[in-house]
């Protein structure tokens, strides 16, 4: 049997990191065993539609590299399979559950189910399930307002083997007679997705832990119309650090907040990858094509998995060192051109992502981390200052300049050399000059490698920094 996995979002907004993990896990998958991935948009609840959300969901899903195989005209970039295009199937298919006694009309107004509900009924009071077939279809036909109900079995309990969870089992009783198609001819999602999922033959659902309890109403569906079932894998849900369930109330939750805040794409996706899985070993930093190698169902754990932003940010500082400065350049550059310095050549931005790339958590922080490379400095760290600046500085300093002045070469190890050379001739540490230098030519106390802030700067930008702060600071 070929492996046909799928990611079937509602377009209510935006990618939420728990869909992308389904959508990265149902991917891996498929790629594994040489399988189909598709891309379904169910978008049956019209209220919760929002405009251009299932735009957004593919480019999000495009930009981490999950791309799907598989829609009408795929090779003609038509998009994803739209359920709301396919109403005609589903009607079908819930007439034939009728016609098969399997489902019955409901006619129960929204006044009385409230009142059901307000009584402290927990499920549907089954209040039309016996009426007749034939008088059924003579008030629908007359026009009187109805939904098509599943009809579940009275006694009994209903058993399937879960690939995550392992053998669950659900009795009947606990389980309502669910609406199948709305007085609207749109089926709900639960007819929907049983239809999808046979005719697009997906072999295996992968999903988040919240559908375990509608799978025994699916799998009725499919031993009612007498398909084979597909296999099916729950996934753990994910967790705020205080382990409630993760909302946008106490932190982003939506793939591109995370993208827009300059978190690389291979760190998202190796993390989301974590969020209930693990290869069993003690490495953590995976590419797409190295997860997709490793990834298996039997490793993706029961438990809820902890949203850890902390383990984000250090895996996404880890995949900002696996890349070359290059690499870094088209996704820094253009923070550089906002600030106003798109003017410096690609070399120059280049060597400064170099010295800055290990000091930073996001992109973004390229831009804030290191406004000395573009700009002269026009205050000094205070804190830094009172530190680092003392009476003495003056004068260790302006002989560090007439040193510099006389370099032909202006390398870091050039620069270094200089002023250690100036501290032995001045009987002080090196620390005493370095730490002015700094403050000189960036004016902060803290950054990269002085001497390479140095060489990258160049020798005209550091003496006439050293000269400006001289009359600034003394």
């Amino acid at each position: 049997m070929s492996v046909r996995t799928r990611f079937a979002p509602s377009p209510t907004g935006y990618l939420h990191v728990g869909g992308l993990r389904t959508a990265l896990y149902a991917y891996l998958f498929a790629k594994q065993n040489n399988g189909t991935f598709i891309l379904r948009i169910e978008d049956t609840d019209q209220s919760r539609k929002v405009e251009g959300a299932t735009e957004k969901l593919i480019e999000a899903l495009q930009w981490a590299g999950v791309d799907y195989d598989e829609g009408p005209g795929k090779d003609g970039n038509h998009g994803p399979y739209i359920q709301s295009e396919r109403l005609a199937i589903y009607q079908a298919h819930a007439v034939r559950l009728l016609n098969e006694g399997n489902a019955y009309r409901c006619f129960c107004t929204a006044e009385r189910l409230e009142q059901s509900r307000t009584a402290g009924a927990a499920m549907y009071d089954r209040h039309c399930r016996n009426i007749p077939f034939d008088e059924a279809q003579k008030r629908s036909a007359a026009g009187e307002p109805n939904v098509v109900r599943l009809k579940i079995p009275d006694d009994g309990e209903l058993k399937f083997h879960d690939e995550v969870r392992g053998d669950v089992s659900f009795a009947y009783s606990t389980i309502d007679d669910q609406v199948l198609l709305k007085t609207d001819g749109f089926p709900t999602y639960h007819l929907a997705v049983v239809v999808d999922d046979h005719l697009m033959e997906i072999s295996h659902v992968i999903r988040g832990e919240e559908w375990l309890p509608s799978t025994p109403k699916h799998i009725l569906l499919y031993q009612y119309f007498g398909w084979s079932l597909p296999k099916f894998a729950h996934l753990p849900l994910l967790l705020n650090p205080d382990k409630t369930k993760l909302s946008k109330r106490q932190g982003d939750v939506a793939v591109e907040d995370y993208r827009a805040k300059g978190y690389l794409k291979e760190a998202l996706v190796n993390f989301v990858a974590f969020l209930g899985w693990n290869p069993g070993g003690e490495r953590e930093l995976f590419s797409l094509q190295e997860l997709t190698k490793e990834f298996s169902i039997e490793r993706v754990g029961k438990a809820g998995a902890v949203f850890n932003i902390e383990k984000l940010n250090w895996m996404n500082q880890q995949h900002m060192k696996l890349k070359s400065d290059g690499e870094l350049l088209p996704l820094v550059k253009p923070l550089f051109a906002d600030k106003g310095w798109g003017s410096f050549s690609d070399e120059y931005m280049i060597h400064v992502i170099g010295l800055m790339k290990e000091r930073v958590v996001v992109i973004n922080d390229f831009a804030g981390a290191c406004p000395y490379f573009f700009e002269e400095p026009v205050s000094y760290d205070e804190a830094g200052r009172t530190k680092n600046w003392k009476p003495e500085s003056s004068g260790h300093l302006l002989k560090l300049l007439e040193t510099l002045k006389t370099q032909e070469l202006f390398t870091a190890p050039a620069v270094e050399t200089a002023l250690r050379s100036t501290a032995e001739g001045l009987n002080i540490g090196a620390g005493k000059l370095i730490h002015p230098l700094r403050l000189a030519i960036s004016g902060v106390s803290n950054g990269p490698s002085l001497f390479h802030m140095a060489e990258v700067l160049g020798k005209e930008i550091v003496l006439r920094r050293i000269s400006v702060a001289l009359e600034r600071l003394s």
